[in-house]
Order: C-alpha cells, then sequence, then structure tokens
C-alpha cells in the first residue's frame, strides 16, 4: 500500500533530511546538565529518523543483505559529519580568497608606487575566529581525510565574498576601530546565518558533489553556529570540534536498533498483525508498519529509554511521514502491544 507515496525515490531523499550526525559538545563538563541531556535528545531523534529512511530503502530492495545495509547506515552517518566539517571550511575560504585579494592589490600598488591603504580585505582576514578556523588542526584533518575541497567552486566563492562586502553585517562592522574578539566572532555568526543559511545556490552545490547531503544542511547549519559559539579568544590550533558522535553509546544505539528492527522484523510485524484491529494486516501502509516494527524494536531492546520516550518519538515521526490518521492508529496499537508485552513479563517498564 505505497500509493501515497510520491515514490520509493523521494521518500528516500525526503528522509535525508535527518542524518545525523549527530555531534555533540565533545567537552560536556563544561555543559549544564540540563542542556545535555537536550543535545542528547535531538541527537537520538535523529539516528530514528535516519534508520526509518533507510528501513524503508530497504524493503525497496529485496536482494539487500543486512550487513550492507548497516553499511549503508554508517556511511551515511560519515557523509552527514563530513558536511559538517565542509560547511566549516567554507568560511575558511572566504578568509583565503580575501588574503589573494589583498596579495594582489599589495602587488598593484608596488607596481605602480603606491601604498595600500585598502583596508576593507584586511578585516577579513585579520579576523580572529576565520583565523582561528583557519589554523584548527582538527578541521584540516578531517577535510584531508574526507579529500573535501571549495576549489572548484572558486566562481561561488567569489560571489560569497563580494555578498559579505555588501552586507550591513559587514558594513557595521567596518565601522568598528577596534573590533573585540566578541566583534570579530559576531560577525561571522551574523554573516552565516544571514548569508549561508537557507541559501539555495549552497544547497543546489552540495547536493551536486553529494546525495547525502540533499536535505542534510538544514540540520548541520545548527551544528555549525555550536561550533561558532563554542570558540573562545584564548582557543588554539588543539580547539576541538563537535565529535561525529557523543559517545560509543549512541553509535551502538544506532547500529543495535537497526539490526533488531531488521533480524527481528518477522517477531515484531506478528506482534503488530496479532491486534489489528479492525484492519486487515496487508491493509496498513507500509509506513505504519515501518514505524512500529521500529518503535518495538526500541521498547523490547532499549529498556533504559522510557516509554513515553519512545512513543512520543515515533508519533512525531508518523504525524509527518505517514497517513493523517496514522500517529492516532500507531499510538492505539503500540498501546495495546506494550500492554501484553508488560503481561507476559517480556518487557519491565
Amino acid at each position: 500500500m505505497l500509493c501515497f507515496f510520491e515514490s520509493a525515490k523521494k521518500m528516500t531523499q525526503k528522509f535525508e533530511l535527518y542524518a545525523r550526525f549527530f555531534v555533540l559538545l565533545h567537552c560536556c563538563a563544561n555543559v549544564g546538565r540540563q542542556h545535555f541531556n537536550i543535545l542528547l535528545m535531538i541527537n537520538r531523534e535523529l539516528i530514528r529518523l535516519k534508520i526509518v529512511q533507510l528501513v524503508y530503502a530497504y524493503y525497496q530492495n529485496n536482494g539487500k543483505t543486512i550487513d550492507v545495509a548497516e553499511k549503508e547506515l554508517r556511511f551515511s552517518l560519515t557523509k552527514a559529519y563530513d558536511l559538517y566539517n565542509f560547511l566549516l571550511q567554507l568560511m575558511v575560504e572566504t578568509r583565503h580568497y580575501a588574503i589573494r585579494i589583498c596579495e594582489a592589490k599589495q602587488q598593484r600598488a608596488e607596481r605602480l608606487n603606491k601604498e595600500n591603504t585598502d583596508w576593507i580585505d584586511r578585516k577579513i582576514v585579520n579576523n580572529r575566529l576565520l583565523k582561528q578556523l583557519d589554523e584548527n588542526k582538527q578541521l584540516q584533518e578531517n577535510i584531508s581525510k574526507a579529500k573535501l575541497s571549495w576549489v572548484e567552486q572558486e566562481s561561488f566563492i567569489k560571489k560569497l565574498y563580494n555578498t559579505i562586502l555588501d552586507s550591513e553585517t559587514f558594513e557595521h562592522y567596518m565601522k568598528l576601530d577596534a573590533p573585540t574578539y566578541a566583534d570579530d566572532k559576531e560577525m561571522v555568526r551574523r554573516l552565516y546565518k544571514t548569508l549561508v543559511v537557507n541559501n539555495e545556490e549552497i544547497d543546489g552545490i552540495l547536493e551536486e558533489i553529494s546525495l547525502y547531503w540533499n536535505d542534510d544542511k538544514q540540520i548541520v547549519d545548527s551544528f555549525v553556529m555550536k561550533t561558532i559559539k563554542r570558540f573562545t579568544e584564548e582557543s588554539d590550533e588543539n580547539q576541538p570540534l563537535l565529535p561525529e558522535y557523543d559517545s560509543e553509546d549512541d553509535c551502538r544505539f544506532a547500529i543495535t536498533l537497526f539490526r533488531r528492527t531488521l533480524e527481528n522484523a518477522d517477531e515484531y510485524r506478528e506482534l503488530i498483525k496479532n491486534n489489528t484491529k479492525n484492519w486487515e494486516f496487508n491493509r496498513l501502509t507500509l509506513m505504519d508498519v515501518i514505524i512500529m516494527q521500529i518503535a518495538l524494536a526500541e521498547i523490547i531492546n532499549f529498556p533504559t529509554i522510557p516509554l513515553n520516550v519512545s512513543f512520543n518519538e515515533y508519533l512525531d515521526i508518523a504525524k509527518v511521514y505517514s497517513t493523517p490518521k496514522s500517529a492516532s492508529y500507531i499510538n492505539g496499537m503500540l498501546d495495546n502491544i506494550v500492554k501484553k508485552l508488560k503481561a507476559a513479563n517480556k518487557i519491565l517498564k
């Protein structure tokens, strides 16, 4: 019953919005516990959505093995982390472009035997946050490892750079006689938020580079903004960026949930079938079955996750990606199944 889907391909692309990577702060000791829990919750939410997308894709390809599907999950998470580094590098590239402009202007001034009094580009070159990003060892290593580069996007970098110079944010920055580090940081933050976030041209470039980035940018932008916020005037070349995972627990959660969903599919689908009310099992939409299948895998295999958390997460997914009545139906179905599992002492929540 897939008639309500635009196509398997479109659904797959739609779910790519929720890739993962789900990077959290490296030094959680400096973050309030409540704030940390919120970040962790978002991380798990994104992992769940990614698994829904990949389980759906798995059932569209009958020849695919679970091992191959797991590799795709790991790869898609890695690609999202690559995007995070690539967007950080975009800010570095604007500084590199400014350096080239400064050098060209200086050479021209020397040829004409004149003093170069144009300080506009030097403002970008001397921005302390951009300089910190440029010198950051982890970013350099990540970019090199992923073999990423903006070199082939020279025309776009030029266009973005000129847009920066014409922006109100930069105009305000130029009026500061002696900008502080906080001013440098705020300028970069505002420029990223106004010129990079929701930039359709950048979206198009990213989509051409990797299909895995098709809809990832909106989420990754938020992590880039968090990274900017974490830098301080004392940050050196060893300033840690956000890690790919908060911990091994998140990685294990992703892989275990994914494998249990597929390996125990018959068991979970039998539970769904036996508790179907007023519907024949084969009349359920594939997406409804997949959402309940993953929800049951989580409820049964992760006893430390509260039931209300699992329920709410998958009901939210159903509201967006299935039929209008699916969330209510899935809620009633899961509630009935869980009551029976509790009565049989198969779950202890």
